[in-house]
């Protein structure tokens, strides 16, 4: 049987987990995810793994955490007086809010996740929810489309 190619059209389904088992993403075989080889936003050793796989194999994929969502930085972790936001949104942990930010002159709104609320304090984490994991896929290569 053929495997994919450089340039060729792959059509996949996809489970992603953490190392718990907690499901974070999943293409299902009814709605399924296209891509081009080599022309992918995909984590490369994913992408590698599909290279080596033929149409119906299944494979588990362990990707680290700088191929996916990159490692925890710490001074994303920010502790900020904001009395304003704690009477509006009653944040609690593990709450999810969107922030106001300013980079370079332009203003963002930016996801953060609530790590603790002390009075009018509230410490939030700017880190993607996956930054620092190990994502592990377990991929079936449904179709090959095979480049002109």
């Amino acid at each position: 049987m053929t495997k994919p190619q450089d340039k060729d059209t792959v059509i996949i389904a996809f489970t992603g987990t953490l190392d718990n088992g907690e499901v974070f993403y999943t293409i299902e075989k009814d709605e399924p995810m296209s891509f081009v080889i080599g022309e992918t936003s995909l984590p490369p050793t994913l992408e590698e793994a599909v290279l080596n796989m033929v149409v119906g194999d299944r494979q588990k994929v362990r990707v680290p955490p700088e191929e996916g969502y990159g490692p925890r930085q710490k001074d994303l972790v920010q502790t900020i007086d904001n009395p304003e936001m704690v009477e509006k949104l009653h944040p609690k942990a593990g709450m999810i809010v969107k922030l106001k930010t300013n980079t370079e002159g332009e203003n963002n709104d930016v996801p953060a996740t609530v790590i603790k609320v002390e009075g009018t304090k509230v410490t939030v984490d700017y880190n993607h929810p996956l930054a620092g994991h190990h994502l592990t896929y377990t991929v079936e290569l449904l179709k090959i489309e095979k480049s002109n």
